[in-house]
């Protein structure tokens, strides 16, 4: 056999790493050392996720009703996205994008009601191939069992905030404790236990701060002496909208219920979490009986109580990021580990009088993204390009020196990382909405966004327009698609929204 120089031996064990081939076709000088430790080199990748986290509830995003000091530290030491969308704000869709790098109309995952193919390719497999450990921990809610993990332990469905069930391997398991910190428990013992032979993939994946928004035992009296300020579109009337804003269910005002004000305790409490829970909100329940609030008294007060107990799920998500990044540090870890933080897609913080996601609005669409990767990235950087989950599975595979399939239609952002846009960067992004008729009557819609504009076309039982610009209307409290000041504009938007419809396949 001819013997190799170390460059050639180098090029082939890239080549067999790059295409997932066994190990053991390598030529005999490699020895199981020097393949693992070419495998370390190549960086652990920990993808954090929480379920409704809005970017304007964070810090670090120039939040003015809370902050987040653990969050807040990626950003200090990675690169902060400002505009990164979701392509279709709901939490399964989106969920089933960032695992396959598709539209939801391509990996079959329109609403919520459809059960995710896990048969199909997506990231944590390709990483499988090249010698990646892979876990899924916390909210999966994709109706399937996870694939393409070595290990996972999942909440069934939506989960609960108090006592939970999971689903380790198949096996249905039940704990006592808080879900937040419970599912921080479990990544913290995959990360301790497993073995330091290979690169890993960790997706840890939080369902706070989903509805019912039921805080945890340490912050259930958080901000009880605070008054949080209000949206200045508290009160909108929808005056300069059409029918889609003015005909949906998701308002403070009318749709909360009273599992969602806390007038009724969660189910599933124990005696103990009960006694706790009572003592936090029994004696408001009193005050607002007998206040007998109405009209925007009685918005101001839903508001509070909403907003307050948001918060308050969002900062045991902050503490306990906090514990994932603390033990990163004193193992190690933290110096070959790229850490994302995001979630699965935008909320309304009472920005409308709402909450939940849905309309392509801005604060529904935008997803926070924070990106700490030790010396990949300059500490502290702020990227203002349009980044889309549909990027988060390319960008991983990127890393992992994995080249993106031809069918993924994301793309990587790891040179966005290192603060170069490529030339041939999207300026534009492409959104589509399905889940109707169903909760909260937002119907369905397509648009495009650009730096600057946002066009959207509702359809099914309607047929309307909507144009925003953004400069000058960021709120989007004014539709300026019938001005003929932007006749243009409308133009050249419809043809970008015909040709991303095309790009990506989705021409019904």
């Amino acid at each position: 056999m001819k013997r190799q120089t170390r460059r050639e031996f180098l090029k082939t064990v890239g080549t067999v790493a790059a295409s997932g081939m066994a190990l053991s076709i390598l030529p005999s000088c490699a020895s199981i050392g020097q393949v693992a430790g070419l495998k370390r080199k190549r960086p652990n990748i920990i993808f954090i996720m929480t379920d409704d986290h809005a970017s304007h509830a964070l810090s670090c995003y120039g939040s003015k009703i809370n902050k987040t000091p653990n969050l807040d530290r990626l950003a200090k030491e990675g690169m902060l996205f400002e505009n990164c969308f979701c392509t279709n704000s709901i939490c399964a869709p989106c969920r089933a994008v960032i695992l396959t790098g598709k539209y939801s109309h391509i990996n079959g995952v329109i609403d919520n009601r459809k059960r995710f193919d896990g048969t199909q390719q997506t990231f944590p497999k390709l990483l499988q191939k090249v010698g990646y450990e892979t876990a899924m921990i916390g909210k999966w809610h994709l109706k399937s069992d996870p694939t393409g993990f070595d290990y996972w332990n999942v909440l069934p469905g939506q989960g609960t905030y108090y006592n939970p069930a999971m689903k380790e391997m198949g096996q249905r398991k039940k704990y006592t404790g808080y879900t937040t910190d419970i599912i921080t428990d479990h990544c913290l013992k995959w990360l301790k236990e497993r073995k330091d032979d290979k690169p890993f993939a960790l997706c840890y994946h939080h369902k706070a701060p989903h509805r019912r928004w039921q805080p945890g035992p340490k912050h259930l009296t958080m901000y009880d002496d605070v008054t949080i300020p209000e949206p200045d579109n508290l009160f909108d009337d929808y005056s300069n909208r059409g029918r889609a804003a003015k005909e949906q269910d998701m308002s403070i005002e009318k749709t909360m219920d009273k599992r969602d004000l806390k007038l009724v305790p969660p189910g599933d409490l124990n005696p103990e979490q009960k006694k706790l829970w009572d003592a936090a909100y029994n004696p408001k329940n009193e005050v607002f009986r007998k206040a007998n609030l109405q009209g925007k008294d009685l918005i101001r007060w839903k508001y509070q109580r909403y907003i307050k107990d948001y918060l308050r799920c969002i900062a045991s998500v902050d503490d306990n990021v906090g514990r994932l990044l603390d033990y990163l540090d004193e193992s190690g870890l933290a110096k070959n580990t790229i850490v994302f933080y995001t979630s699965d897609q935008g909320f309304y913080l009472g920005d409308h009088g709402w909450f939940d996601k849905r309309f392509m609005y801005e604060e529904s669409l935008r997803m926070p993204l924070l990106v700490r990767c030790p010396r990949k990235v300059k500490a502290g950087l702020v990227n203002d390009d349009i980044v889309l989950n549909l990027d988060f599975g390319p960008t991983f595979l990127d890393f992992a020196g994995v080249e993106k399939p031809a069918d993924m239609q994301g793309d990587s952002i790891r040179r966005l990382l290192r603060g170069k846009t490529p030339k041939d960067w999207r300026t534009s992004m492409y959104y589509r909405y399905y889940e109707y008729p169903a909760v909260h009557s937002v119907k369905r819609h397509y648009g495009v966004r650009t730096q600057r504009y946002k066009l959207i076309h509702f359809y099914h039982d309607i047929d309307e327009w909507e144009l925003y610009d953004l400069r000058k209307d960021p709120r989007e409290m004014k539709n300026v698609y019938d001005d003929p000041a932007y006749a243009d504009a409308v133009k050249q938007l419809k043809a970008e929204l015909e040709r991303l419809r095309k790009k990506y396949r989705d021409t019904d």
